[in-house]
């Protein structure tokens, strides 16, 4: 339920637990059940719902921490120096007495969009565009739509990762129609641990159906009872987090964005996923096979197995980059791209993201204002967790200050999308330290006219109308220098 946020609180709390002992908008009915998933089905799986033990804080902690460096050794240690690293870059950028930042900055790169720019991304080390097929689906209604029903229509397998798997009515559901479908056809599916558990910890704002009996663990409920859906559940060394939303069906289309399997993705936030067809689904396939070998049984020894490089990939579609923020394997992508398509923007940068806190990023916007792009930020008007929405704020003063507009959508916004010029990037990557330089994330980028121009029309320009201008006074903020140095870390 809980996203990036989250992400920040468990930190916190399992840090301490550690120390003691070893931290919507799109309302809409629920649609029927497809063809082949009918109640006959889910009636073979009856009493799922039964008491089950509950997802524990301390179950957790333990496989975040003995298990993780007895599994992933190799990943434990690299992640524990690129966390050092990370952090002490971040910590550094935000607190010199220059708003500088520590990258090296050489001549203004290429105009996003153009040729020249994606070659620049190229010489710059990122994952070369593949061609794919691209179609947003904006907020919960069209997403899990779109999701039951390659559900229902899958006819060889489903591999479905995801950071939060709720164990409310919508995430029930979900797991009730994988388990049908595992009794066709393979199902795997990868949950990230520490992001679930806390999720169980809370109720959605808008309650549970009358009734409802939420089970205590989501992955013994996917599980248990016969189920043949196959579970694995991330480790989290040094309790860093797979933000990724992948969901691959029969190996042929893709999902990815900002979306978790719960109530508060289904009906209650304003947000956004993408689906792709084509030759870059292979990647994304490859991607998550490496994700659930690593999180088996063998650990990090499948770091040591022969992978077949990728084939050229030809097919239909528009070039489409694959960008990962993965600390392990010191990419930054998300983070680089961001950087070089602000730097060289001439006209305009638009941004809609529900947690700010990364000021390398607030720096470079800055600059962009004073040199004359249209700077348009949009934040929630009130995010899920009090420290970053008060992050939000100090983040909207800087900015207005230096001549950005801000705005705050009604309601929970937790799209994340980037223009500049005519260069895009969504997906799952928040504007924050975790989600740049440490947790997994993916995203898409693309410099499609078509593609751009339809992010324009279907989210931004609405979103702009929709949402509310802040202006300094809004923003006044008790301790806002205290939450500032909080929020950057997160």
């Amino acid at each position: 339920m809980v996203d990036s946020v989250m992400r920040s609180r468990l930190h916190s709390r399992l840090a301490a637990v550690l120390i003691l002992g070893l931290s919507a908008h799109g309302a809409g009915a629920e649609v029927p059940l497809s063809a082949g998933l009918t109640g006959q089905a889910l009636q073979r799986l009856s009493g799922t719902n039964q008491a089950l033990p509950d997802r524990t804080f301390l179950r957790t902690a333990f496989r975040s921490t003995i298990e993780a460096s007895i599994r992933q050794p190799i990943t434990t240690y690299r992640l524990g120096k690129a966390i050092y690293r990370q952090r002490g870059m971040a910590l550094l950028e935000d607190n010199l007495p220059l708003r500088v930042s520590l990258a090296f900055v050489d001549a203004a790169p290429p105009r996003p969009g153009s040729t020249e720019f994606e070659a620049r991304l190229d010489k710059l080390g990122l994952a070369a565009p593949l061609p794919g097929e691209l179609s947003y689906l904006l907020d919960g209604g069209m997403f899990f739509r779109a999701f039951e029903k390659a559900l229902a229509t899958a006819k060889q397998s489903i591999d479905v990762q995801v950071f939060i798997f709720d164990s409310d009515d919508v995430g029930l559901r979900c797991a009730d129609l994988l388990r049908a479908r595992a009794e066709e056809i393979p199902v795997r599916v990868i949950l990230d641990d520490l992001g679930s558990t806390f999720a169980h910890s809370r109720q959605p704002p808008s309650g549970l159906p009358a009734g409802f009996k939420q089970p205590g663990d989501i992955g013994d409920y996917l599980r248990h009872g016969g189920s043949k859906v196959a579970l694995r559940e991330t480790l989290n060394p040094w309790l860093v987090t797979d933000h990724t939303k992948l969901h691959l069906f029969d190996r042929k289309v893709a999902f990815i964005g900002g979306m978790n399997l719960g109530r508060e993705s289904r009906h209650e936030w304003h947000d956004l996923m993408v689906s792709v067809r084509g030759p870059i689904v292979a990647a994304l396939n490859r991607d998550f096979e490496g994700t659930w070998k690593r999180n088996g049984p063998r650990g990090d020894l499948t770091l040591f197995s022969r992978e077949e490089p990728p084939k050229t990939a030809e097919g239909p579609g528009v070039p489409i980059r694959i960008l990962r923020t993965d600390a392990v394997n010191a990419r930054s992508d998300i983070l680089l791209a961001m950087l070089q398509a602000i730097r060289g923007a001439c006209e305009r940068i638009w941004i809609e993201m529900p947690y700010f806190a990364a000021d390398i990023i607030e720096n470079e916007l800055e600059a962009a204002a004073t040199r004359g792009v249209d700077v348009r930020v949009i934040l929630p008007n009130r995010a899920n967790h009090g420290i970053m929405d008060a992050g939000n704020f100090v983040t909207a003063r800087n900015l207005l200050e230096a001549g950005v507009k801000v705005y705050h959508f009604p309601g929970m916004t937790h799209l994340k999308a980037m223009i500049c010029d005519d260069w895009a990037t969504v997906g799952s990557a928040n504007l924050d330290t975790l989600s740049l330089r440490i947790n997994r994330e993916l995203n898409f980028s693309f410099s499609d006219p078509a593609l751009v121009g339809e992010l324009v029309s279907l989210v931004f320009e609405p979103d702009f109308q929709a949402s509310r201008p802040l202006t300094i006074t809004d923003t006044k903020l008790p301790l806002a220098s205290l939450i500032e140095s909080i929020a950057d870390q997160l």
